[in-house]
């Protein structure tokens, strides 16, 4: 491991063996607080373990445990209560938290999960030891990314609005909107490493992947809307590293890593063998297909020299008969971790709302001080500089910053008069993270 070691290999040994599923109701509970911290501080060393490249521990334990499917189910887990349980607990009458951090966690969970995905699922196999899981991750992935072309049809991105007068429940309900656009963004680079397997892969999960979601047209459409580009005030702005930053005319040739991920599992999903054979291309998917054409410049492959073979395919694909879809009767897997889920949920959603108010979200001054320690201690700043895989920028003008929000710690400055400009945005959020400290 590297200098910076969060973990030595014994408590990472003990922590990724503990891992294990929860049931909805018990999500921000201090055992599921207690995972989730160990989930923070696998996420962060298995970063710092690739980022020093000197092995990989975290993603070989949770291999030799098991832990792959355990993770595939917390994050569906969490990805409902968001959906089910966080709306009916805003809703309630005496649903008045003094402090939101604690609900926070929770939002976040599914970001932390993702996040450690991403960063495992780059290794073959991680992706095999998921089982039949990796169906249940093909399906939540498909769900993602379904958002992420729905919301680029709405318009401009998802970006903070400025408020002046909004509840400490009202801005953690726009953080956690703003959340799931990264969310799907993670998301979009584990169905790319899973597509690297996909010669590998089930009947079943091929047969999703293809068939069920017809994810080569649904990668289509991401190309075409990009939604982590934008143009605003004039210049070229593109997400990465969890801001929007300004590209230099002189780098907007360059491909992008997110449009680089579609590109590669557009590949892997079009020409490798498997996926070849099983995927009925139909006259709507053929026209889908095509417009990948005019995105073939001779830049584009410059940089991914790969993608002539797509090119080739097209060429064919564009003078070729289109299939009628298949109607094979075929006996396959489906995805059922959300179904059991929301079944065994099914009519409960307030009853645990409730449940979570009452002994869950509404902790004593003890316990929130007791809480805000042990995060302290996990959010350590050495630690989180570490895992930065750039040098800090200024959340307004994205220049090169030295300067950090003395308050909530969060934000980086590269002068006064950004911070002061900036504030409109930061202040409600820099208030909400400082209640944590308030409780030490």
């Amino acid at each position: 491991m590297g200098d910076l070691e969060l973990l030595l290999p014994g408590e990472a040994d003990v922590l990724v063996r503990g891992l294990r599923s929860f049931p909805l109701r018990e999500m921000g509970s201090g055992g599921w607080n207690q995972q989730h911290e160990n989930l923070e501080k696998l996420n962060m060393q298995a970063i710092l373990d690739a980022t020093a490249s000197q092995g990989e521990p975290i993603q070989e334990l949770l291999v030799t445990h098991g832990k792959i499917p355990t993770l595939v189910e917390e994050l569906i887990a969490v990805e409902m209560w968001k959906q089910k349980v966080f709306p009916v607990l805003c809703k309630l009458e005496d649903f008045k938290p003094q402090n939101t951090f604690p609900i926070y966690m929770v939002v976040h969970h599914e970001a932390s999960i993702i996040n450690l995905l991403e960063t495992v699922f780059f290794h073959k196999e991680v992706c095999e030891s998921a089982e039949d899981a990796v169906l249940d991750l093909v399906d939540y992935c498909h769900r993602k990314l379904t958002m992420l072309v729905a919301r680029s049809g709405r318009g401009s991105p998802p970006e903070e609005e400025e408020s002046q007068e909004s509840t400490p429940i009202q801005e953690l309900q726009k953080q956690a909107e703003l959340m799931e656009f990264e969310i799907a963004l993670k998301a979009l680079s584990v169905l790319r490493y899973i597509t690297d397997c996909v010669d590998s892969l089930s009947l079943s999960t091929l047969n999703c992947m293809l068939s069920t979601h017809n994810l080569p047209c649904l990668l289509v459409e991401l190309l075409e809307h990009s939604p982590w580009s934008r143009q605003e005030g004039g210049k070229m702005q593109q997400f990465e590293g969890g801001r929007w930053q300004t590209v230099a005319p002189t780098e907007q040739p360059k491909l992008s890593k997110l449009d680089g991920q579609v590109w590669i599992a557009l590949y892997n999903l079009l020409l490798s063998p498997e996926a070849r054979t099983r995927y009925c291309i139909t006259s709507f998917a053929k026209g889908q297909l095509l417009k990948l054409r005019a995105f073939l410049t001779d830049t584009l492959l410059d940089q991914l020299p790969n993608l002539a073979d797509l090119q080739g395919f097209l060429a064919h694909l564009a003078l070729t008969e289109t299939q009628p879809p298949k109607k094979d009767l075929v006996l396959e897997q489906i995805p059922e971790i959300w179904e059991r889920l929301e079944r065994e949920n099914r009519g409960k959603w307030q009853a645990i709302a409730k449940h979570q108010l009452r002994h869950i979200f509404s902790p004593s001054e003890q316990d929130l001080r007791l809480q805000a320690r042990r995060w302290a201690e996990t959010y350590s700043l050495d630690i989180l500089e570490a895992v930065t895989p750039e040098r800090p920028r200024c959340a307004y003008c994205s220049a090169d910053a030295s300067k950090r929000c003395s308050r909530c710690q969060n934000e980086w400055y590269c002068c006064r008069e950004c911070q002061v400009k900036h504030w409109k945005k930061h202040g409600k959020a820099c208030v909400l993270a400082a209640q944590g400290d308030r409780a030490k």
